[in-house]
């Protein structure tokens, strides 16, 4: 079974910019975006050592096929990886619900699955490509 490390959560927000901003005011500061300009689809943001992601739910959509809609489960675990089709593959041959296949994306600098915990709950499965 591959390893896993650097856990964090990924929100999903209808409006990206707002949530970031209700975040920023309890402290939490931005350590990551994309794009880089213009609008976001993701931020990160750090307080005392936690990451806190938070996503459009457009691009999850559009980039991953995830369907994060309707009320509650607006939230998933990500665990990092070195071998996103290997955990993938380990964790659907032992039963968990395959949410999203194994894709690249961040112009090919991520590669990300996510599957489902036994509530359903959404768990992202990255790595950095080399």
């Amino acid at each position: 079974m591959p390893a896993y490390r650097a856990p964090m959560i990924n929100l999903y927000a209808r409006d990206l910019p707002r949530a970031a901003a209700f975040y920023a005011q309890l402290g939490f500061v931005e350590t990551f975006r994309t794009p880089a300009t213009g609008e976001p689809s993701h931020v990160e943001l750090t307080l005392d050592g936690f990451k806190l992601g938070i996503a459009t739910i457009e691009a999850a959509r559009k980039h991953h096929g995830l369907r994060p809609e309707g009320e509650g489960r607006w939230i998933e675990i990500v665990l990092w990886t070195d071998d996103t089709d290997a955990a993938v593959s380990a964790l659907v041959s032992n039963g968990a619900l395959l949410l999203s296949p194994a894709h690249d994306f961040l112009d090919d600098k991520l590669r990300a699955a996510w599957i489902a915990d036994p509530d359903g709950n959404p768990v992202q499965l990255v790595q950095r490509r080399r």
